[in-house]
């Protein structure tokens, strides 16, 4: 930054870079984007490969999803392919159904700010907070590009020509492996403080670093977010953890201060001295799932994240004199009354999350035909789950986890055995001897 403290202004400029100086090959492009792409070319159209897909390309990953950006309306492009449909109400695009994969079609967009700001438009409408509530401008391929967030997701592949359209440098971005916003960041951010979890996600995603004006007003406007729907913040918190990279993704909230919007009453905990060391291991192990093809459940991933909550919640609760049971159950009604004013939970999934955390004081209950009743219970295997994580933690004594793995491998038979084995274990009662009745003289 010069020394005068005024920020350097970006400059931006179209640069097409031809076949021989990048990697994006058709042979990367799913057959389905790529029959939309030329279905909207032969019919006279522009239209572009655009955002992540291009970026992963270059990067030289395969994308797992392909969009497509044209200047075709949402309209003319519904009318083109009969296996597609108009959604959405902000800014409407079109889904492309191929089967299972589904190509998204967006028209330009255009600068709103520039347009005829006439009172009676419902075009755009922002809220008391300045965040944007509409925005259904149409634009040219140069104003979409630089409406989009980041350099590294404004690049364009043609098909035709099979050059990369750069409006914005991201491809040095890329290069430099840094994450840089397009404009002036703190007013981007105040126009969608979402923007700020997204810089989190891609930093997290790619490895990269954020560009240092891109990441200064982070944690002063880190509060914004307490503004945005908690509907659209349970959908980014799946979107921030579910990618594979949680654990960076969690460190890169907490150096932020961008936690504290979406997990209010774990952070309060952690700084009260609970641990967080279950969250950063249930992240571990969520990545490694990832890492192999399977999948994760969102309750699963809440029930980690609000653990140390639980916990603080629980343990005040027993101090205040109330019995085990009954605290629990009032610190998990408690703990979830607080969260969803942060980040909504839907009830299919707020329902397993509490009885993953009732099934963590049934687990050690094993004696007589407990162990069955509690095996059959359609959450087990999350709970299970939970306990190992508990062990692997620290959190509990190791023992019960290798207990219950043993206890699920075996048949009926080597279950009674284990059984047995645990009865003849559990220390003997010492009998009351009956008190001896005299007769009377």
């Amino acid at each position: 930054m010069p020394g005068n403290g005024k920020k350097k202004a970006q400059v931006y400029q179209r640069r097409e870079v031809p076949r021989d100086q990048h990697n994006v090959s058709r042979s990367v492009i799913s057959e389905p984007a790529k029959k939309v792409l030329s279905r909207l070319n032969n019919a006279g159209y522009e239209a572009y490969l655009v955002g992540g897909g291009v970026r992963d390309i270059l990067l030289g990953k395969r994308p797992k999803d392909f969009d497509i950006a044209t200047n075709a309306t949402p309209e003319e492009v519904h009318d083109l392919f009969r296996n597609s449909r108009l959604i959405g109400r902000r800014f409407r695009i079109v889904h492309v159904v191929f089967g299972r994969e589904v190509i998204e079609v967006t028209t330009f967009r255009g600068n709103a700010a520039e347009a005829d700001n006439d009172n009676t438009d419902d075009d755009r409408k922002t809220s008391e907070h300045g965040l944007l509530l509409r925005d259904n401008v149409y634009g040219n391929q140069e104003e979409d590009a630089l409406r989009r967030d980041f350099t590294v997701n404004a690049l364009y592949y043609c098909i035709r020509n099979f050059t990369v359209v750069d409006f914005a440098n991201g491809i040095e971005d890329l290069r430099n492996q840094q994450l840089r916003l397009i404009g002036d960041p703190e007013t981007r951010y105040r126009e969608d403080p979402v923007r700020m979890l997204r810089a989190i996600r891609f930093a997290a995603k790619l490895g990269f670093d954020i560009e240092p004006e891109t990441e200064a007003p982070i944690q002063a406007l880190s509060q914004l977010l307490t503004h945005i729907p908690p509907a659209r913040l349970f959908e980014e918190v799946l979107k921030l953890f579910s990618a594979g990279h949680g654990e960076a993704t969690y460190n890169l909230l907490t150096r932020y201060n961008l936690l504290a919007p979406l997990f209010p009453e774990t952070v309060r905990a952690i700084e009260a001295g609970e641990s967080d060391e279950l969250i950063r291991q249930a992240l571990r192990n969520t990545d490694a799932r990832i890492a192999q093809g399977k999948s994760v459940t969102p309750y699963f991933l809440f029930a980690a994240m609000l653990w140390p909550a639980l916990q603080k919640e629980w343990r005040q609760r027993q101090d205040n004199g109330d019995p085990v049971q009954p605290a629990l159950h009032g610190a998990i009604g408690k703990v979830i009354g607080r969260q969803v004013q942060a980040t909504s939970i839907p009830k299919r999934f707020s329902g397993p999350m509490k009885e993953i955390w009732e099934l963590q004081m049934r687990l050690p209950r094993r004696q007589g035909k407990r162990a069955f009743v509690t095996m059959s219970h359609p959450r087990f295997r999350a709970a299970y789950d939970f306990l190992l994580v508990r062990e692997d933690c620290g959190e509990i004594e190791p023992g019960l986890g290798d207990w219950w793995t043993e206890f699920q491998r075996l048949d009926e038979r080597g279950q009674e055995r284990m059984l047995s084995e645990l009865s003849n274990d559990a220390p003997k009662k010492r009998r009351r001897r009956k008190p001896v009745k005299r007769p009377a003289p």
